[in-house]
């Protein structure tokens, strides 16, 4: 007979399931099967010399970058005082700066091994979830256990209750939680950016011939939480077209797994929202992708990977060895060739729990849009883990225009407490060595505009349409 079913095998049981007896569809199987096969190859990647160099000067280039995002200013900084003498007093202030050492440090230096980190199932949370299958949490001593959770607020939660160590956020969340804005005020940081671009603005089919947003008043749209950059892209886009976000539409916090049913359900518009989402519209034949976000702010961040300010405080080393398994899964996701078989790895139940074909076209860059065309846009999703301060600054822009916040914000001030760059600008000051001031800060476009993060409040009294 056929591998799905025996009827005349006397020794199994005749079960109309998977033949290898679980209860399971075969499709749900071969995925599984194919999941398997690229977690053994992109190990075997992973074990590469030439991956290991990567990955390191991935790391170290990442970090570097953090103390001089203007490349002109790195270079002056290594013209004026040399690439040895520079590698040193770099070594010297950054606060993860042993991690290249980390692989071979005594594992009994961790403060904490046993972790539980909370994910939502959408693709930003792509180095987050892979870095536990590929075994880079084990290969720093850690035992980590990946928590698919159910939305925003109880991610919010655990983390407050300390029920998780650790977590994907969306990026704004741990600057609203240390606000104490929707929660008890509590101390968070962004270690590092989950992913750059990677949402989309998606509408109804019904809706494919009114795709001037204009023409959008009286529509009810998705986002997936308030403090989320969907929420303030989706605002920021549509106030940019003559439309008042609290007043001519309505915006209603769904979780990202039930965005697509209630866009078939009629029940919303459309969703600005994460991936894979978008695309399951499109392969459900419900929605189109209207508008790409990175067509809005190209390299925008969305999730990011934080934890605590006591948890960083009293677990040093094992927050270090954390930092270093997300990083190095960051590089591996960063590179293009790895990105069909990290596809293949996430789309299962356990993680995302999607068709393993929806999910390669939002990390290819390759996908049907809805409209009868395919579109290659390679960095449609990308990640770059660096948390520039100046994003968060423009987080804090808009939670101020919009009335999440009351009353005068220090936006550099949160902006350093909660972004963990580096504490490096304090450190090299008493070094001697020359940084220019606010340079971990850096200008932004969003949708033609210039953002300085120096002016931030001559930036939130440029919008006609506001709260503020």
């Amino acid at each position: 007979m056929t591998q799905y079913f025996d009827p005349y095998d006397a020794d199994r049981p005749l079960m109309l399931k998977c033949s290898c007896g679980r209860d399971h569809t075969v499709a749900e199987h071969q995925q599984e099967l194919a999941a398997g096969q690229a977690v053994t190859e992109l190990k075997r990647r992973s074990e590469t010399a030439e991956f290991e160099a990567y990955s390191n000067e991935f790391i170290e280039a990442t970090l570097v970058k953090a103390l001089f995002p203007q490349d002109e200013v790195r270079r002056r900084f290594l013209r004026a005082v040399g690439k040895s003498t520079a590698m040193a007093a770099i070594a010297s202030v950054l606060p993860v700066a042993s991690l290249q050492a980390m692989a071979a440090q005594d594992k009994g230096a961790l403060e904490k091994k046993d972790l539980k980190i909370g994910f939502i199932p959408i693709t930003c949370a792509t180095p987050l979830i892979m870095a536990h299958p590929l075994g880079f949490y084990s290969k720093q001593g850690l035992n980590v256990e990946v928590t698919k959770t159910a939305g925003w607020a109880l991610i919010r939660d655990k983390m407050i209750n300390k029920e998780y160590d650790a977590t994907h956020f969306l990026s704004p969340m741990p600057l609203a939680i240390s606000m104490g804005l929707g929660s008890n005020a509590t101390p968070m940081n962004v270690a590092t950016i989950q992913n750059i671009n990677g949402q989309a603005i998606t509408m109804s089919i019904r809706h494919k011939n009114n795709r001037d947003p204009k023409n959008w008043k009286g529509f009810k749209f998705g986002i997936p939480f308030d403090y989320s950059m969907h929420n303030f892209l989706l605002r920021y886009f549509l106030a940019e077209h003559g439309l008042n976000p609290d007043t001519d539409v309505q915006l209603r916090v769904i979780a990202p797994p039930e965005m697509v049913a209630n866009l078939r359900a009629g029940n919303i518009d459309g969703f600005l929202g994460p991936d894979p989402f978008n695309q399951r519209a499109v392969y459900d034949e419900i929605g189109y992708l209207h508008t790409l976000t990175k067509d809005l702010w190209n390299g925008h961040p969305c999730c990011a990977f934080g934890t605590s300010t006591e948890f960083i405080q009293k677990n040093p080393n094992t927050f270090a060895a954390l930092y270093r398994a997300v990083l190095t899964s960051a590089a591996m996701a960063r590179d293009p060739k790895n990105r069909e078989l990290i596809a293949k790895v996430i789309a299962p139940a356990q993680y995302l729990n999607q068709p393993e074909v929806v999910v390669q076209q939002v990390l290819t860059g390759k996908y049907a849009d809805g409209l009868g065309k395919i579109q290659n846009v390679p960095d449609r999703a990308d990640f770059d883990p660096m948390p520039w301060q100046s994003m968060a600054v423009w987080m804090l822009t808009q939670m101020q225009r919009w009335g999440y916040i009351k009353g005068e914000v220090n936006y550099k001030q949160i902006a350093e407490k909660v972004f963990l760059i580096t504490d490096a600008r304090k450190h090299m000051k008493d070094l001697d060595i020359p940084f220019e001031a606010g340079a971990a800060y850096k200008k932004h476009k969003i949708m033609g505009k210039e953002f300085d993060p120096a002016k931030p409040e001559a930036y939130l009294k440029s919008f006609a349409i506001r709260k503020a």
